[in-house]
């Protein structure tokens, strides 16, 4: 939604004539599978937070067609396995979160597993010739943490490293220690629209005077700098107003700010707002004062859903009467503005009156992950 080029003069677009994606990149299902077979199976994928799963307790995902389990066991560790059953493939854990004291057992014939995977035990198989629990353990996924911020790789073989998928966004945004942060709200939000459509969304600021005029009295929507595109990401900044210290609704006020901007960000980086994507599935949102992350989870070709979390920092939380609201409810109203935006896209592409149209020359950002898009999954 909000990033923009600063130009100095307007220019005529460098590339007359490039035009928004068929409809079909949007529509049709065999195209949806071919993108999670070649980008979400090639790319580390988003799945939550670090404090999402506290000692003793299992969180599920739904990635694309994986079903996934993440587990933490009372040591600390935290680990991710498919969600399903070894036994008749019932899907193990049906509750979107719940305690996982010592182990795991299916709720179909009792099979019963270890936090960390293995099979414990296997009613009625003791007669079984050759069967040996420790063939069976729960199917593992790759795992790896940066800053909080949790990636699974659901894709075969040993998965690149994370650092290089990262491509130095981690230390872009090392001054936000985002490891340090801590969940203050989650909101999860159900879309009629594809997961692309959210991603473009995010990343024009074109649209903002009609649908965020509470944001355009904070930031100036074309004050903007894109970055160029890179192989995992997409990104860019904006700019706070005079006498605004973030984006919230209690801003701005005549007091002091309501929270301290975050320990060692610098000047700039304390008048600005950034707009990230790691493709294909995070949003990442630092504030001079906090971060939200937002998680895309493409159900369908035409259906996503969203996680978001608030991240801020402990001292702030620790203080008498901290109250987030105003950051929280800030975001809720815009991305539900945003939301409404990208299902009324989805409906409008769906119709039979849909032709791609023109980009600006303020929006070649999209048409370069359009690219990136085709270039992955291929052409229609």
């Amino acid at each position: 939604m909000k990033a923009m080029v600063r130009h100095s003069n307007d220019r005529a677009p460098s590339d007359v004539g490039v035009t928004t994606l068929a409809a079909g990149y949007y529509t049709d299902p065999a195209y949806f599978a071919r993108e999670q077979e070649h980008i979400f199976r090639k790319h580390w994928l988003f799945a939550g937070r670090h404090d999402d799963v506290p000692p003793g307790s299992y969180v599920t995902r739904r990635l694309g067609d994986a079903q996934l389990l993440l587990v933490r066991d009372e040591a600390g560790v935290l680990r991710a396995f498919h969600n399903v059953c070894r036994h008749r493939g019932t899907l193990l854990c049906s509750a979107e979160h719940g305690p996982a004291r010592g182990h795991l057992q299916c709720a179909y014939h009792a099979w019963t597993y270890r936090l960390d995977g293995a099979l414990h035990r296997a009613p009625h198989m003791e007669k079984v010739s050759g069967f040996r629990t420790e063939d069976w353990p729960l199917l593992p996924v790759a795992l790896q943490v940066w800053a909080g911020n949790v990636f699974l790789y659901l894709g075969e073989g040993t998965p690149p490293p994370l650092s290089e998928y990262l491509d130095t966004v981690d230390t872009r945004f090392a001054a936000w220690a985002m490891a340090e942060l801590r969940t203050v709200a989650r909101r999860t939000y159900q879309l009629r629209a594809n997961w692309k459509l959210v991603i473009s969304n995010y990343h024009e600021c074109l649209h903002c005077p009609v649908a965020h005029p509470q944001l355009c009295k904070l930031s100036p929507y074309l004050s903007g700098d894109n970055e160029p595109m890179h192989p995992t990401w997409m990104g860019a900044s904006m700019e706070l107003l005079p006498g605004c210290a973030t984006l919230s609704l209690s801003e701005p006020t005549a007091g002091a700010p309501r929270r301290a901007p975050l320990p060692g960000l610098d000047e700039q980086a304390r008048r600005s707002v950034f707009y990230y994507a790691l493709l294909p599935s995070m949003l990442l949102n630092p504030h001079p004062d906090y971060v939200v992350t937002f998680q895309l989870r493409p159900l369908a070709a035409d259906r996503t859903e969203i996680e978001c979390h608030w991240l801020m920092h402990p001292d702030e939380i620790a203080r008498p009467g901290f109250d987030p609201s105003d950051a929280v409810e800030f975001w809720d109203l815009t991305n539900r503005q945003d939301w409404e935006l990208s299902d009324l896209a989805q409906a409008g592409i769906s119709s039979r009156g849909y032709r791609p149209g023109p980009y600006s020359n303020r929006e070649e950002l999209l048409a370069a992950f359009d690219r990136w898009v085709i270039e992955r999954a291929g052409a229609l």
